[in-house]
């Protein structure tokens, strides 16, 4: 019996040895926000990933649940900007552009030329040409990353 006692007790230390990890938060193994200015654009982050235009949202049905083989996330900030989509992995912004886009073109160079600074090759497609052919457009996605290498772990 005092056998049954020490071993019993000695297998109850070895479970409460164990740290308990189901209530720790995964902290992810990159960022991309400049976290200074974070939390002025998280909220504004939000509001268009609960409203994405009508060209994202058809896009994004080509590219969600890694249907291109690689982990695409929509809306996500990286540095001071929020970019339609991303690939971190491969550290590719996918940008859609609509007409808005013409008014800000200067804007628009300076945003690639700082993504570019800090590693992302950003490329662009316009609302027309996500509407006429959303299938070409995701393929030379998936072409784009398939030929970068990987910056980072699988996330």
């Amino acid at each position: 019996m005092n056998d049954e006692l020490t071993s019993s007790n000695h297998s109850k230390r070895e479970e409460s040895a164990e740290p308990d990890t189901s209530e720790i938060k995964k902290t992810p193994g990159y960022v991309t926000a400049d976290l200074q200015n974070y939390r002025y654009i998280k909220d504004f982050r939000e509001n268009l990933k609960k409203n994405p235009t009508e060209a994202e949202k058809l896009i994004w049905e080509y590219l969600r649940n890694k249907k291109t083989g690689h982990k695409i996330r929509r809306q996500h900030v990286v540095d001071n900007f929020i970019v339609d989509f991303v690939c971190i992995k491969k550290q590719v912004v996918i940008e859609i552009d609509g007409e808005i886009h013409l008014q800000q073109q200067e804007y628009d160079l300076l945003r690639t030329n700082t993504l570019n600074e800090k590693g992302f090759k950003v490329i662009r497609f316009t609302n027309a040409e996500v509407f006429a052919n959303p299938v070409i457009v995701a393929e030379k996605i998936k072409e784009i990353l398939d030929s970068r290498k990987d910056f980072i772990k699988e996330e």
